[in-house]
């Protein structure tokens, strides 16, 4: 195991901070290491494995296309892409689709969509055109976007950075409305800020930045790359008040796990401004993602996993929040997508999945005190009980009492 993380060390750029676990397999919500030792998965690789790892319909959708026809680029149509975009523009309510590969690659999708539109159609001057963002975002890598993060690392020493973005406060819909101007083509907007917490806003938020988008004819586009598809007990996170945006970011789960497989789906009118030449990618849309990427939406209708994952997150919670112990300051989320904030007085959110792994549970911490749960949607009953109690066994050996 040492030999692999240090080759690993030695040849990769040092971007991220692993926990010291060398994976090798993996089946439903199970992950096992080069020694044999199985893990339970609460991490869903950030929700992209949320059918959980190798699932029988899935991998055989990939091998029969991969047998078939891989890629060609968007330069021919094929027999994949129509089918798939329609499946997922009847799920989503959404007109129409542009496919892509990543999560980030989506957003920056949506970034150019909404400030076309903004001149295109609303009439915005050139090069006026401004989206309002939240603070806590978290929306990937690129430089536009972290451009318009607040967090500091995320910026320091990438700039200069694209201009156009307003930041307000995530969840308080009067900073939003403060914030509109003439000039604003979209309100880009996490229905539940993942990497920045698991943070939920107030009950009616997202219902009232529907109505602000309404009433300034401003584009609401949700970015659910890590909220949707199922993981929060709903299709959609912005489901669960009514909220229909003009814009949707899709990605992770869209892949079931494979492949990476993104999209970004708007309204007519917003889809319209683009043009032969105006967007593209060489992979968005192969004929491989496209097969996988149909099969990952029958999947999740077909076994009706976001209501599994409703029921069986209801359960997690409950059960967490029934450890009632002074190490815990919250724990919060929607469906299986679940913070458990801790006291850094007591012990460290990275020191906390540590301790999980050395019990055969995977986990991985964000902003230093919160452990982040994002098991497979096909999570069970008797697999939370033994998530729940390495959680439990963890509290006790840290010396504080319940």
């Amino acid at each position: 195991m040492e030999q692999l993380i240090a080759l690993e060390r030695t040849y990769c750029a040092d971007n991220y901070a692993p926990l010291p676990v060398v994976l090798h397999s993996g089946a439903g919500a199970w992950l096992t290491d080069i020694h044999g030792k199985r893990y339970l998965d609460l991490m869903s690789a950030y929700s992209a494995t949320s059918f959980g790892h190798g699932h029988p319909r899935l991998l055989a959708a990939l091998v029969r296309q991969a047998g078939t026809l891989a890629m060609t680029s968007r330069a021919y149509y094929t027999d994949r892409l129509g089918p798939f975009l329609q499946r997922l523009c009847e799920m989503t309510r959404m007109d129409r689709a542009l496919p892509m590969n990543t999560g980030a690659e989506a957003v920056e999708t949506a970034l150019k969509a909404a400030r076309k539109w903004g001149y295109d159609v609303k009439g915005i001057a050139p090069d006026r055109a401004q989206v309002i963002v939240c603070a806590g975002n978290f929306a990937g890598r690129t430089t536009t976007i972290v451009g318009f993060s607040s967090e500091a690392q995320y910026r320091a020493g990438f700039g200069p950075f694209s201009p156009g973005f307003v930041s307000v406060p995530f969840g308080d819909a009067a900073a939003l409305e403060a914030a509109i101007t003439p000039d604003t083509a979209a309100f880009l907007v996490e229905p539940i800020q993942g990497e920045g917490g698991i943070i939920v806003p107030p009950d009616g938020y997202l219902a009232q930045c529907r109505a602000l988008c309404t009433q300034h004819d401003v584009l609401l586009i949700c970015d659910e790359v890590q909220t949707g598809l199922g993981r929060t007990g709903r299709l959609l996170a912005s489901d669960f008040e009514g909220v229909r945006p003009d814009g949707l970011v899709l990605g992770k789960a869209l892949g079931g796990g494979l492949l990476p497989v993104s999209a970004f789906l708007a309204r007519e009118d917003v889809m319209s401004v683009f043009r032969p030449g105006d967007h593209g990618s060489t992979f968005g849309g192969n004929p491989l993602a496209c097969a996988v990427g149909l099969a990952a939406l029958e999947v999740l209708e077909e076994e009706n996993l976001a209501q599994h994952a409703q029921v069986m997150g209801a359960m997690l919670m409950d059960r967490l929040r029934a450890l009632r112990h002074p190490a815990i300051r919250d724990i919060r989320g929607r469906g299986l997508l679940i913070g458990m904030e801790l006291d850094p007085a007591h012990i460290s959110a990275r020191d906390f999945c540590e301790r999980l792994m050395a019990r055969g549970i995977l986990s991985k911490d964000t902003h230093g005190t919160v452990v982040r749960l994002a098991p497979p949607l096909i999570i069970d009953e008797q697999e939370i009980g033994i998530a729940v109690a390495g959680f439990a066994a963890i509290l006790e050996d840290i010396g504080v009492a319940a």
